[in-house]
């Protein structure tokens, strides 16, 4: 069985992921989205509600599945018998970071491999940080993410705004 790792953030799972984690599901036998608990970060959702809204979105697809972890990816990977880590490329800008962090994942664990894939074009502009500042202004996210992580992200800033 080949088995693939999707790691990220997620915060929030935008359309660009989804498309990812779709092309991948095509290819590998079993793909696992996995939120990348990162101590340098400061995430918007917790990982509670980030595995909430990934397994909605994914919930289509037979053989995805979502988790979370801490520590290296690639022990990780080796824990869950992954062949591949899947990394998506939205531009040339992300290609310097993603090789460099592709080489050092070889480096610890030369049999994992890592495959890089581009959503569609339509989503090369799209992360979760321009997701959220959209929407904290009021814009309209619907375009940029499931309608589910929309709604999510309404209740998320109705309560933060009530809160302070």
């Amino acid at each position: 069985m080949k088995i693939a790792i999707y790691p990220g953030t997620f915060d929030p799972i935008t359309n660009g992921h989804i498309d990812v984690i779709e092309r991948a599901s095509r290819v590998f036998d079993k793909v696992v989205v996995t939120i990348a608990r990162n101590s340098a970060k400061t995430p918007f959702f917790s990982v509670e509600e980030r595995k909430e809204m990934i397994k909605e979105v994914v919930k289509n697809l037979v053989n995805v599945e979502v988790d979370a972890f801490e520590g290296l990816l690639v022990e990780y990977a080796l824990q869950k018998h992954a062949t591949a880590v899947i990394r998506g490329l939205r531009a040339v800008s992300d290609f310097e970071y993603e090789l460099q962090m592709a080489l050092m994942n070889r480096k610890l664990a030369d049999e994992i491999i890592t495959v890089f894939l581009m959503p569609h074009e339509k989503y090369v502009y799209l992360d979760s940080s321009v997701v959220k500042e959209v929407a904290g202004f009021g814009g309209d996210v619907n375009n940029f993410v499931p309608p589910f992580v929309a709604t999510k992200l309404t209740e998320k800033l109705k309560s933060l705004r009530s809160k302070g």
